[in-house]
């Protein structure tokens, strides 16, 4: 067994590497590839703070992944990450510890910001150029890193946060990036002028209403993983032409769309799987009117498509011989 910090980890470009593995990551999931028992969840009463455990195996894959991941989100405001984690990959041959990735919460967030960027790109309408992100924390700077990273378009960002201050503050973060960027002070206004919206918050209350969204917009939300968390007026998943979900249960559990669910509001006729529009089974955006939700609320897949392509750069695995690219 090994042990891999974060340092190391640090230095590998898994928003590139990565990026096909966790592409057919969300493809497994629906095909009868992928083995996903139920998400472990643990609230930290009166902590801000939440725990989740997920684990996974991909047919044919040489491991399969168990995953800590911790929210802290009174953690920036100490000068410190919100959040936290680590991942142990199991040999499906022998059932011994191949590695433990101490990564502290970097993979999930940057196996959250590559599955962000593929659902966004997947999903904007074609002539899509204004990127709007709500949020100002670790996920925000690694969503805009992700669609720099991996779009073939130009892009301008706009970042909005509660906090002004904040918010001026991913910009600064971003600096080493050749990025058009910019602030805003108002919500609403980056609504109305965003051709697609990424939500990255542990909202408790939407934030985001349905008369702020114009028809062609898409919005990938991906801070509502948790029950109580909600960022969408449910009107506006209620009135949305295009529902995708990364995995069902959980989405219609403790996601984005759990709330319109629970009321009602859509059915299971009423969404699509995210590894449906991928493969080219459905088509994602049938317009450019459409109005479209991505609900994220992270998948095993993903965890075990980056620790494979994490343990491949290192040269500490051999590489899977399933079906990811």
């Amino acid at each position: 067994m090994i042990v891999i910090d974060r340092e190391n980890l640090a230095k590998l470009p898994l928003l590139t590497l990565a990026a096909p593995a966790i592409r057919d990551a969300y493809i497994a999931a629906i095909d009868g590839r992928a083995n996903l028992p139920p998400v472990g969840y643990l609230p930290l009463s009166g902590r801000n703070a939440d725990c989740h455990i997920k684990y996974g195996y991909i047919e044919g894959d040489p491991i399969f992944v168990v995953k800590i991941a911790a929210g802290f989100y009174d953690n920036p405001a100490k000068g410190l990450p919100s959040s936290t984690g680590m991942m142990v990959a199991v040999s499906t041959e022998t059932g011994d510890v191949v590695a433990v990735l101490d990564d502290k919460g970097l993979l999930t967030d940057l196996r959250t910001g590559i599955g962000g960027a593929i659902a966004t790109m997947a999903l904007w309408r074609g002539d899509a150029r204004r990127i709007g992100v709500v949020g100002t924390g670790t996920q925000a700077r690694v969503q805009i890193r992700a669609l720099a990273t991996l779009s073939d378009r130009p892009l301008h960002f706009t970042v909005w946060g509660r906090s002004p201050e904040r918010a001026q503050a991913v910009l600064t973060d971003l600096a080493d990036l050749d990025l058009s960027i910019a602030a805003a002070t108002d919500l609403e206004t980056l609504c109305h002028q965003s051709d697609a919206i990424v939500t990255t918050t542990p909202s408790k209350e939407p934030l985001i209403r349905s008369q702020w969204i114009a028809p062609g917009t898409h919005i990938t939300a991906l801070g509502a993983d948790a029950p109580g968390k909600q960022e969408l007026d449910i009107a506006l998943v209620a009135h949305a032409d295009r529902l995708v979900v990364d995995l069902a249960d959980q989405c219609l559990d403790h996601g984005e769309f759990s709330v319109a669910a629970r009321a009602g509001l859509i059915g299971e006729e009423g969404y699509i799987a995210l590894g449906s529009v991928l493969s080219g089974t459905v088509k994602g955006r049938r317009s450019d009117g459409d109005i479209t939700i991505a609900d994220l609320t992270g998948i095993a897949t993903q965890d075990i498509a980056i620790a494979r392509t994490a343990l491949d750069a290192l040269g500490r695995f051999g590489r899977s011989q399933g079906t990811t690219p």
